[in-house]
């Protein structure tokens, strides 16, 4: 996994009035329900915002961050979401959602997927099977090949799994510009249930081909690092949320970078990472009330593209 310096992060970005606008009880989901978008594939109703487990979960033995992820994943299914998006190159990540869906019985609630990096047959089984173990699991929700290079890759082993009851989808990603060729390729070509990919305010590289390619393909897209990294929370830094925002029922800057993401009618779900409750709370809100049409999208780039 690529490492990064440091950016301020959300903890720093937040100020103290406007984190205390967000409430991390029930009570703050009581009036509005998460919206839900269609698995292309099957119909299947999946809820917009999820969440990512890469650097937050990677922790090694550490009850304090445990109980404050098991709280996260709480919430999370507290406000009516079930994603979670892991990987076996994610540290411990695996590990700690296994024990987390095990302690709290949640595991039912779960929309799980994980992912098998490109090897060979023997190597993605004995990976995959690695992963079940640590997950705690006989079967997952999503399978997903891991930073797809080539044009030409099969997609036959996630096949057989799926044929096999132990995935209910299969999927790739991508984390690299310099793939997103080879990519949008094999998305044409397998057309597999999901399509995972990099996508924010900072970062727009994959919306002029690839996403509409994996919509075309009927794909469910899942777009992962909205806040790229800690950049977004850079750029915003001391910057006070425009009026606009009102118009879309968003109180605050994470939610305008998430919402911003689920006005593309092509976008499935979002999965931000995040470590803290009421930080769950708030991804959460991104995807109740109104959201941005194409054109508000395009002033929302402006605006923070002028920041």
């Amino acid at each position: 996994m690529t490492r990064y310096s440091h950016v301020p992060s959300r903890r720093e970005i937040m100020s103290l009035a406007a984190s205390a606008a967000i409430s991390s009880t029930w009570p703050a989901f009581a009036q509005t329900s998460l919206l839900t978008r269609k698995i292309p594939t099957s119909g299947e109703l999946l809820p917009s915002v999820g969440i990512g487990t890469a650097i937050i979960f990677e922790f090694e033995n550490d009850a304090q961050k445990l109980a404050e992820r098991t709280d996260v994943i709480k919430t999370l299914v507290a406000g009516g979401a079930k994603l979670i998006d892991t990987a076996p190159s994610y540290g411990k990540a695996e590990d700690h959602i296994g024990e987390i869906l095990k302690e709290t019985g949640l595991r039912d609630k779960i929309f799980l997927a994980t992912k098998v990096r490109v090897a060979d047959r023997a190597a993605s089984i004995a990976e995959m099977q690695a992963s079940f173990k640590k997950l705690q699991v006989s079967k997952l929700d999503l399978m997903q090949l891991h930073n797809v290079r080539d044009p030409n890759q099969p997609l036959d082993l996630l096949r057989e799994w799926k044929a096999q009851g132990l995935c209910r989808y299969i999927g790739v990603t991508s984390s690299f510009d310099r793939d997103y060729e080879a990519v949008e390729a094999c998305v044409k070509k397998q057309k597999p249930d999901f399509f995972q990919i990099d996508y924010s305010l900072v970062d727009r590289n994959s919306e002029e081909r690839l996403i509409p390619a994996a919509a075309d393909s009927g794909c469910a897209i899942l777009t992962n690092l909205p806040f790229s990294r800690g950049k977004f929370f850079q750029r915003i830094a001391g910057k006070p949320l425009p009026d606009m925002a009102k118009e879309i029922d968003c109180n605050s800057w994470p939610q305008f970078a998430l919402k911003w993401l689920l006005g593309h009618p092509a976008i499935t779900a979002v999965i931000p990472g995040t470590d803290k409750a009421q930080y769950m709370t708030d991804n959460l809100k991104a995807g109740m009330g109104r959201l941005p049409d194409a054109a508000m999208r395009k002033k929302m780039v402006d605006i923070f593209e002028a920041l």
